[in-house]
């Protein structure tokens, strides 16, 4: 189990409701018939980045560009690659505040304000949704590829409280990463420190899932 599962397993309460991505989000089905130059991609270690920044080169066909997806700034891109780190393949959002093109192999979709983008962004950095991938689908006819249909994709359940709650929960793992990367990814005294976050959440019994973590988050 990974860190960010640990600790969002810890927060998890028996109120939070469950959604299927569907119920929260829409595919993206435009096509670029606007001639957009810039192709995409999602890097299970980088999110989703220029073609141009992550190979050096650009390897878009440009016979075949018109055919590819349209990503909107704050769209989710799902990339069936599968690595170690990202053994369904990896879901980031695009955070690079403009427009893009990526290959028709990408999931894309959007979701509505029913769910903080933030939380969700999290959300699949942690291995919570994995079960339910590997048990809906497959590495397909290629072993670096995971295989899911959108209509079961779109079927995913998603632990959603509360849209405040789930703007406190981002932030949390917002300033985690920022602390991540403020001390080198030193990994003890950070799982340490999320170790007692999670035992704040389990002794809260009085303000609400989150506890006292509102606190910390000052």
């Amino acid at each position: 189990m990974d860190g960010n599962t640990a600790v969002f397993l810890a927060l998890i309460a028996p109120a939070w409701e469950q959604r299927k991505l569907g119920e929260l989000a829409s595919k993206r089905i435009e096509k670029n018939s606007n001639g957009i130059k810039e192709t995409f991609t999602n890097s299970a270690e980088h999110g989703v980045v220029s073609q141009l920044d992550y190979f050096d080169h650009d390897i878009t066909n440009d016979a075949n560009i018109g055919n590819y997806s349209v990503v909107y700034p704050d769209d989710f891109v799902y990339n069936p690659r599968i690595s170690t780190i990202a053994p369904c393949g990896p879901i980031n959002r695009n955070k690079l505040g403009r427009n893009g093109v990526m290959s028709p192999l990408y999931t894309v979709f959007s979701v509505d304000d029913m769910i903080s983008k933030l939380y969700l962004e999290h959300y699949f950095k942690t291995n919570r949704w994995h079960q339910f991938m590997f048990l809906e689908g497959n590495s397909g006819a290629r072993s670096d590829r995971f295989s899911i249909s959108d209509s079961i994709f779109f079927e995913m359940p998603i632990q959603c409280p509360v849209l405040e709650e789930q703007e406190l929960i981002a932030s949390f793992f917002d300033r985690l990463d920022s602390l991540i990367t403020l001390h080198q990814r030193k990994y003890c005294g950070v799982a340490s420190w999320m170790l007692g976050v999670a035992l704040v959440r389990l002794g809260s019994e009085s303000d609400g899932a989150f506890g006292e973590m509102k606190h910390v988050l000052r």
